[in-house]
């Protein structure tokens, strides 16, 4: 009997002595990441876009990548990811490039005003393909590897009690928009841009301070303006773009097969399934607000011809002026650039 119970308790022994072995290999096998952005982890774009993204990078990766996230500013601030990324601070970031005029002109070029994309899925991809072509975009980054890009759609033309269908509806309205092309572009209908921070745009447009907005669908949605706004017209407007990017040296330090597991279900791919997740999917959502509302019927588009109006009086004169600005700065395909863009959008 008692060697009985010896062999049976060595057999038990060597038994949690190999699951030790095992757990602490595998353990040692994982690779633990960091990713960082500002936005709140209960909202629309984490629960729909980055925590999806996150788990397919440990799929595909066979768990060899187990990621922690840190959201709403907790590791990172918005405005100082890029950095944050570049030192280490975090291995991955939620990059929001509106945050750095100057610092990526040329891919700066997908948030002209009338490019011809009409869904933030085709702006990501296109973007993507844009960085791909030309090394000078590429060195744009080069003090981090990019894992995508995503866009947003062209910004929708909100406004309080007026209704634009047309050129001349502008006129005299004051639009808080981004700086840059895009006021350039309001100046050029005839509006007065306002550069008012966006968490103040709500109670800005309550109390009459401006007259409407450009908004993406997501932060109509979000920002709740179709409480405070009773027209949505869909404009030539710009779009923003994003990035999510990666230490250099912790992306070197990766295993090649680690590496192309990532880049799987990032690239091209992850470009779009930001673009449609993070921004195209908020459609939806804000039109049945606007339904709730009452509103359904205000919403608009421009017809083709008042559209080129648009693109022929405003975007155009925007575009000549940046590829002015990049050829004087020393990037002597910035036309071709454009024309780049402007033909993989209408694919």
């Amino acid at each position: 009997m008692k060697k009985r119970v010896k062999k049976q308790f060595s057999v038990l022994l060597i038994s949690l002595l190999l699951i030790l072995v095992y757990t602490l290999t595998a353990h040692a096998d994982t690779i633990k990441l960091r990713f960082a952005q500002q936005n709140p982890d209960t909202g629309w774009s984490t629960i729909n876009a980055v925590e999806p993204w996150l788990r397919q990078i440990e799929e595909a990766t066979g768990g060899k990548i187990e990621i922690e996230a840190y959201h709403g500013q907790t590791l990172a601030r918005g405005p100082d990811m890029w950095n944050a990324v570049k030192m280490g601070i975090t291995d991955i970031g939620w990059c929001f490039h509106g945050y750095w005029p100057g610092l990526t002109p040329l891919a700066d070029v997908i948030s002209l005003p009338g490019l011809p994309f009409t869904t933030a899925e085709k702006g990501s991809e296109v973007l993507w393909q844009l960085y791909e072509k030309f090394p000078e975009i590429q060195n744009e980054f080069q003090d981090v590897k990019i894992l995508l890009f995503y866009t947003s759609e062209p910004y929708t033309l909100i406004t309080r009690n007026r209704p634009v269908k047309s050129m001349k509806d502008m006129r005299g309205l004051k639009l808080r928009m981004t700086g840059g092309p895009p006021t350039d572009m309001v100046r050029e209908l005839g509006g007065t841009p306002m550069l008012i921070p966006m968490p103040d745009s709500y109670m800005s447009l309550s109390q009459g301070i401006i007259d409407g907005m450009g908004a993406p669908w997501e932060a109509i949605h979000v920002w709740r303006f179709y409480e405070v706004v009773d027209h949505f017209t869909e404009v030539p407007f710009p779009a923003v773009y994003f990035s999510i990017a990666m230490n250099k040296k912790t992306w070197n330090r990766l295993p090649e097969d680690v590496q192309d597991a990532i880049m799987s279900v990032s690239g091209v791919e992850g470009a779009r399934f930001w673009g449609k997740n993070f921004f195209d999917e908020m459609r939806t959502l804000a039109l049945k607000a606007i339904e709730e509302q009452g509103k359904r019927e205000n919403v608009y588009a421009l017809s083709d011809e008042e559209r080129e109006r648009w693109i022929e009086k405003a975007a155009k004169p925007v575009w000549a002026d940046w590829v002015k600005k990049m050829e004087a700065a020393g990037y002597a395909n910035a036309q071709e650039i454009l024309d780049t863009a402007i033909s993989l959008s209408k694919e």
